[in-house]
């Protein structure tokens, strides 16, 4: 059974940073693509950032690179998101989802994950 707990979300102010982590289990870390989606207030989710578990290959959405960086540990099965220099646009519950087969191509589409989190909210304030 796949698991998903995200922790480490919190209030900062902006230009502060703080590091999401997303515990997974049940996952075959050699075929898992995971990836860490968003939902501000009254807006759809979107694709953040995605990974290939094995390779460590990622992609960060265009408009957060130099920000935001997505890694994981495979000894710890742990994936994380590094939110730095935060602005108060960036506040949102954040999730982290998991396609157990999955390739890098399309990561931004909600459709292709089966798991997902419960989520762990951000709120920037100015």
């Amino acid at each position: 059974q796949v698991q998903l707990v995200e922790s480490g979300g919190g209030s900062v102010q902006a230009g502060g940073s703080l590091r999401l982590s997303c515990a997974f289990s049940g996952l075959n870390a050699r075929t898992a693509h995971m990836a860490w989606f968003r939902r501000a207030p009254g807006k759809e989710r979107e694709g953040v950032a995605g990974i290939l578990v094995l390779s460590g290959l990622s992609d960060v959405h265009a408009t957060l690179k130099g920000r935001f960086t997505i890694s994981r540990d495979s000894g710890t099965s742990t994936l994380y998101l590094q939110m730095n220099n935060l602005k108060p646009e960036d506040t949102a519950t954040y999730y982290c989802a998991a396609d157990p087969n999955g390739s890098p191509g399309l990561w931004w589409r909600t459709e292709k994950y089966q798991y997902w989190g419960q989520g762990t909210q951000v709120t920037v304030s100015a």
